[in-house]
């Protein structure tokens, strides 16, 4: 099995690997939706993040991935509790997925063979402490995407049936890819997710041409191509390690805050989870970038990606989403 693309060789779609990297400085923003035309990389995008992303520090043989043996759900029957270093998992969860696969249920084989009633865990506790993608996100179940905002709400997921009283922590990032052209996302779905991103296919030759060269050198030529682009992909993740040692020193002055809070009203953006997340969004930035406070330069970075998916429909005005924030952004925060 080849190793994922590199996410440094990704060619343009800077929004939408910024938005990626953000997420990964700091979790807590909420997932990034990739809303676009087949074929624009975004399925390439999450695989390569989850190549580049930080390893995390896990009991060995814990199935949520809990950092220390205190975290240990009870049910679980953990017998090699030494710590290990593993990747940061990335669960695909598909479109087909029964209730009992995402949240886990009983161990049937168990309680076959051995007469023991046990829990046998599902996508969500392979997923806590780290990503959890859906392509065709806009096509999911309803009954899935119901589960999936309780628990993302909560952080925690509950299963209460065939005789179980189970929980676990289940705080991962949601990342959802899909094309706007084959149905749109529910709204309670879409306002759970912190960010969301549009990806178009390049319009220009040159852009075209190295997105094919990089492509066909990954496929021919395997081993060299990744040995390039190693250098990059470990730049990118050393940058991320000291954006998330920098962020909690990074400072947001009433100056930020009445800026977002300005253009949240101006665009009319429902609640307040606009200027949260568009605060949070702009001071991982500035933790990238090196910066110890907000500034209005980050703010406006951060904007439409927090910001576009969460505007009231207004038919006197044609203008798409991300005109509409671009325009308030320019009156706004000047």
């Amino acid at each position: 099995m080849k190793t994922p693309f590199p996410f440094s060789a990704i060619v343009g779609q800077d929004e939408m690997k910024q938005a990626m990297v953000l997420t990964a400085i700091d979790p807590g923003i909420g997932g990034v939706l990739v809303f676009g035309d087949r074929g624009t990389g975004k399925s390439t995008a999450v695989r390569a993040l989850a190549a580049l992303l930080p390893p995390i520090q896990a009991v060995a043989g814990c199935p949520v991935n809990s950092a220390s043996a205190d975290g240990i759900p009870d049910w679980a029957d953990v017998t090699d509790r030494s710590l290990v270093t593993r990747p940061t998992p990335v669960v695909d969860l598909p479109l087909g997925a029964t209730e009992d696969r995402v949240t886990g249920a009983l161990d049937i084989e168990r309680a076959l063979t051995r007469g023991e009633k046990a829990f046998e865990p599902g996508l969500l506790a392979r997923a806590n402490r780290g990503y959890l993608y859906i392509d065709e996100v806009n096509l999911l179940e309803d009954h899935i995407v119901d589960l999936l905002l309780d628990v993302a709400q909560s952080g925690e997921n509950v299963v209460e049936r065939e005789g179980l009283s189970i929980r676990h922590p289940a705080r991962f990032v949601l990342v959802g890819s899909g094309n706007p052209e084959e149905g749109e996302l529910r709204p309670q779905l879409l306002d759970r997710f912190g960010l969301s991103v549009e990806v178009t296919s390049p319009n220009d030759i040159e852009t075209r041409i190295e997105v094919i060269r990089r492509r066909d050198d990954y496929e021919r030529d395997h081993d060299a191509f990744m040995t390039h682009w190693q250098a990059q992909d470990a730049a990118l993740r050393d940058a991320i390690l000291r954006a998330r040692a920098a962020l909690p020193g990074v400072r947001a002055s009433n100056v930020a805050l009445h800026d977002c809070a300005a253009l949240c009203i101006a665009l009319g953006a429902d609640g307040l989870r606009g200027e949260l997340t568009l605060l949070r969004t702009a001071r991982a930035l500035a933790a990238y970038e090196g910066a110890d406070e907000v500034s209005r330069a980050h703010l406006r970075a951060a904007a439409p990606s927090a910001l576009r998916h969460r505007l009231r429909r207004d038919p006197l005005d044609e203008a798409g989403s991300t005109a509409r924030v671009a325009r308030q952004i320019a009156e706004v925060l000047p």
